[in-house]
């Protein structure tokens, strides 16, 4: 990543925490991910030469931005869903800021319903941060969108695991998935699909 992109998001994310913590209300909160797990994300990115890309959950696009700066590098692209219409408005000036426009596209969508649209195996790699609550009605059309050998990563797995725990065991007793638990942020589920 180039130091004007890096410095970009670094002024994103603090901008980001001092909003937050300014609000008791957590839907009022940005919540963007940590720049660890970013970072991770801009990684597994390349590491796969993931072309087609699905986040479910923009905010105000910080992780959108380090999956559109992987996806620059790879020759990919990236959808990014968002239910809240000026999120996706916030998000929309982030990207073009750090200059990652070309390789994103941002909707204002409900996620279960665009999941639904989405044609089998049409991505290599999701990344799931939006309503915990939502993710066990998601999981059937996660893993249909999703290609063979694809991944899947879940954010706040370990953070907010009691909210987690339809969709965990959902994962666990899957014979469609092989995953694991990675300690770095607030905990990243990577689940892959057997091929």
């Amino acid at each position: 990543m180039d130091a004007t992109r890096q410095t970009f998001l670094d002024e994103l994310y603090a901008h980001g925490r001092a909003h937050d913590e300014q609000r008791t209300d957590r839907v009022q909160r940005l919540r963007n991910v940590e720049p660890e797990t970013a970072e991770l994300l801009g990684v597994l990115v390349r590491a796969m030469q993931a072309r087609r890309v699905l986040e479910i959950g923009t905010s105000n696009g910080y992780s959108t931005i380090w999956l559109g700066d992987a996806a620059e590098a790879v020759g990919g692209h990236v959808i990014s869903i968002e239910i809240e219409a000026d999120r996706t408005a916030q998000a929309v000036d982030n990207v073009t800021q750090a200059g990652v426009a070309d390789y994103v596209e941002l909707r204002t969508q409900d996620a279960g319903e665009a999941l639904r649209e989405f044609g089998d195996e049409a991505f290599d790699l999701i990344f799931l941060d939006a309503e915990r609550k939502l993710y066990a009605g998601y999981w059937p059309d996660l893993v249909r969108v999703l290609r063979p050998n694809g991944l899947l990563v879940v954010d706040n797995t370990l953070s907010h695991a009691k909210e987690l725990v339809e969709f965990s065991e959902l994962v666990y007793a899957s014979e469609e998935v092989t995953s694991t638990l990675v300690t770095v942020g607030a905990g990243v589920m990577l689940i892959v699909k057997s091929p």
